[in-house]
């Protein structure tokens, strides 16, 4: 059975993409994965994928350091596949190829050559982003395989023709959907926390809807949090905010149908931000929640739109924000929107056709026939209705 080796610098053992999407899909076909990646510990196993863990390497420079031997790591493996997810790693992959004749997979989560923007002064970067392009037509130049995230990223890696969308769809989860009443509503937000997503804003947008509540689910990635909490002490809403830090996906999709309108903030600036196509509003979609997002994020604001889910809007101004929670005041509207949103988590974009895509590309790349996997499904386990 051929090993596929998920190989990683920085993301987690268990990180929902490369485990829960990608792995399990090539798992339900047949293929043998591991997921190597830093971290101190893991599950021997997730979604029939082998994690390992190794020793976090640490800051840019670390991590620079620590390619050979991740090289190293991953050719003793002896993969048929290489399937790496950053920067990094791709180098660490195509190193390590070259030593075990492996094939190599790059997977593009992000836009990486706008990544050195917030570092440099505003002349530096469109030379940056230039080198940085550069670097990725090269690297994507002598891999066997391309796969993008998201729309948007494969101009960088050689256009449609080299590159595979596999989108950051949804895969089901079992939940039973909000069942939207009247009364005051609780807000959400699922994820990573930090002021460039929008938390500094999030007590000022309470201070302006007198009876809603906020729900937290996730932590402070960067330095805000001693300033969102001095922000919500000041206008007098601490108290109407709950705070669960980070929990596992089904948990917290079950948390999340126990509220009323999910957040999705990310601030303009960042190029990534508006390329985003992230995990929490697929999760909001399925707990039949709908979503307020950021008017300039072209792909969110589409799936938003297509699905007529909720609402896209200036999220830099709190007063904005307030008005279009008070626009979905109506129960009957957000169940209306929840349940649209669900559907075309479920359907439209559902994550089933991507990794059909991933599963086909494999076998290309495997030569691997077609009655390797029958009898076998990509698709999930059904959510609860």
């Amino acid at each position: 059975m051929s090993l596929v080796l998920m190989l990683s610098a920085a993301h987690p053992a268990t990180d929902v993409r490369i485990v829960a999407k990608e792995g399990a899909a090539l798992v339900a076909a047949g293929f043998r994965v591991r997921h190597l990646a830093p971290g101190d510990a893991a599950p021997e196993t997730l979604h029939g994928v082998g994690l390992e863990t190794f020793g976090p390497p640490r800051g840019w420079l670390g991590r620079l350091r620590g390619i050979p031997a991740l090289a190293r790591r991953a050719a003793a493996a002896r993969p048929a596949v290489i399937h790496a997810h950053e920067p990094d790693s791709w180098l660490a992959g195509l190193l390590a190829a070259r030593r075990c004749g492996a094939r190599l997979v790059l997977d593009v989560h992000e836009h990486y050559p706008s990544r050195l923007d917030a570092r440099l002064p505003a002349p530096l970067r469109p030379l940056a982003r230039a080198a940085l392009r550069g670097a990725c037509r090269v690297l994507a130049a002598r891999a066997d395989a391309v796969v993008v995230a998201k729309d948007g990223l494969a101009g960088d890696y050689g256009g449609a023709a080299r590159c595979t969308p596999v989108r950051n769809y949804a895969t089901p989860v079992a939940v039973a959907p909000r069942r939207h009443r009247a009364g005051p509503v609780t807000l959400l937000h699922l994820g990573a926390l930090g002021a460039s997503r929008g938390a500094l804003l999030m007590p000022a947008l309470l201070a302006g809807l007198p009876n809603a509540r906020l729900c937290l689910i996730g932590r402070f990635t960067d330095a805000s949090e001693p300033d969102f909490r001095a922000r919500a002490q000041a206008l007098g809403v601490a108290g109407r905010i709950a705070r669960h830090g980070w929990m596992d996906r089904d948990a917290a999709v079950a948390l999340a149908a126990a509220c009323d309108i999910g957040l999705v903030l990310f601030q303009p600036g960042v190029e990534n931000h508006r390329l985003a196509l992230p995990h929490k509003l697929f999760d909001c979609m399925l707990a039949g929640l709908p979503v307020i997002v950021p008017d300039f994020a072209g792909e969110v604001a589409a799936v938003v739109a297509e699905a007529g889910c909720g609402l896209a809007v200036d999220v830099t101004d709190a007063a904005a924000l307030a008005a279009a929670v008070q626009s979905l005041a109506d129960p009957a509207l957000r169940a209306a929107m929840g349940a649209r949103g669900r559907d075309a988590a479920l359907r439209r974009f559902g994550w089933a056709p991507e990794a059909a895509r991933l599963v086909r590309l494999y076998r290309r790349l495997l030569a691997v026939p077609e009655a390797y996997s029958a009898g076998r499904s990509l698709a999930p386990p059904s959510p609860a209705p």
